[in-house]
């Protein structure tokens, strides 16, 4: 295998790890990843993975929170975390001459937290802040509460962050017994990428990370069924912030590339459909676009648009009327190719990036089992065809499986909504 290509190796325990040499960049991206998120937790767990992605930089057994903060600093590095439904990922970037540090303070506070309850009273209420932020946000807040609507009281209905209840509660003992059962070696892999060398980057994770010995089992992960309701949360605001919910598709789905062009026709870029028609044409919203959440066995697609009170009624029937447009309008030749164009303009400018690559090969290696090349899903995009899309948004929007989500100063929507 070349030295440019993806190299891929599992060590004895199972934890799989994959880099990409990056030749022209003088940095190097590492990722320790976790097959393990929000949707893993029971009610009572409900933002554990959270906590411990903060608590991972609270102090190891040879490094206590500032220690480990003060070198990061001193190598010219940066660190981070992040927890979703489905993972938890724990990363880093410096300068290629600080690889072999990097990897020290990775792995130290990866594999030898011990989780101070001092620290976890120092830190519940930092995450009690970060809730209280998250819900200030209406655009945000409007997600969490479109989640709970149509996906209920299961785990994808349930904020990442978890409730002020269970982060009030949690103790020592509950962090070490959620990471000890569940971040066992087959959920792990580590991921590089940039001006680094294969072996000498397995040789220096390798000591560390064999060690870690097999869980004690793993719930199973069951896809809820997507609900159609309509809720309407009363807050003093000065917009009313809408979601429109749908049903999505997974992240292995082979319509998936059909979805990414669908997506950026209707709301994912600034030509888009719903931007055009509802702020170009009419001045109804500052903010308004299509989004979709796509997991191992579901997904959820959505539009968004926030507008004054008075706008509510109209700028919702001008979103369902374009949801109904695909399905019954073929989407014309150069928007389909120009919808084309910007994704893979975005997909090869991001290949640019070793933090966007460290992000493919552990993305890839964990919702496909290996490394597709971005001139494989380009090529797949530029095969997406008119028809593919308007089969797709039949498919999709066709039952009238929606689900309606308001934030805002209305009680009540007018006679003037057609519904959803």
């Amino acid at each position: 295998m070349t030295k440019a290509a993806v190299n891929r190796t599992v060590l004895d325990n199972g934890i799989r790890v994959l880099t990409k040499h990056m030749p022209y960049v003088r940095s190097v991206s590492m990722g320790v990843w976790v097959d393990v998120g929000a949707r893993d937790e029971s009610p009572s767990e409900n933002g554990l993975s959270h906590l411990i992605e903060h608590m991972i930089f609270k102090g190891t057994r040879r490094r206590s929170a500032y220690d480990i903060a003060k070198e990061f600093d001193a190598i010219g590095g940066h660190t981070n975390a992040f927890t979703s439904f489905e993972t938890t990922c724990y990363h880093a970037k410096v300068m290629d001459a600080r690889l072999e540090s990097m990897v020290d303070i990775l792995s130290d506070i990866f594999l030898n937290s011990v989780f101070d309850p001092a620290e976890i009273e120092r830190e519940r209420p930092v995450i009690l802040q970060e809730i209280g932020m998250s819900e200030d946000n209406p655009e945000d807040y409007l997600q969490t509460l479109a989640g709970q609507a149509v996906w209920g009281d299961t785990p994808l209905g349930r904020s990442i962050l978890g409730t002020r209840e269970n982060v009030s509660g949690f103790t020592s003992q509950d962090v070490r017994h959620f990471f000890t059962r569940l971040y066992h070696p087959e959920r792990i892999l580590i991921s590089a990428a940039g001006n680094l060398d294969h072996q000498q980057f397995v040789n220096l994770i390798r000591e560390g990370f064999e060690k870690i010995g097999p869980g004690n089992g793993f719930p199973e992960r069951t896809a809820p069924p997507i609900r159609s309701v309509t809720g309407i949360f009363h807050r003093e605001l000065e917009q009313e912030h809408l979601c429109i919910n749908t049903p999505g598709i997974a992240i292995s789905d082979p319509r998936r590339f059909a979805f990414s062009v669908l997506n950026t026709i209707l709301g994912g870029n600034m030509s888009s459909r719903l931007f055009q028609e509802i702020r170009e044409q009419r001045g109804l919203a500052y903010s308004v676009y299509s989004f979709a959440s796509s997991f191992m066995d579901s997904g959820l697609f959505g539009l968004y648009a926030g507008v004054s009170p008075e706008n509510t009624e109209l700028a919702l029937n001008l979103m369902r009327q374009q949801l109904d447009r695909l399905q019954v309008e073929p989407v014309g030749t150069d928007e389909l190719a120009d919808a084309r164009e910007f994704i893979k303009g975005n997909l090869l400018l991001a290949a640019e990036s070793n933090d966007n690559q460290m992000v493919r090969l552990a993305q890839n290696e964990i919702n496909f089992g290996k490394y597709i090349p971005v001139s494989d899903v380009v090529a797949q995009i530029e095969a997406v065809t008119a028809a593919d899309i308007q089969t797709l948004a039949v498919e999709l929007f066709g039952d009238q499986r929606f689900s309606l989500t308001l934030l805002g100063p209305l009680k009540e929507l007018g006679p003037d909504f057609k519904g959803v």
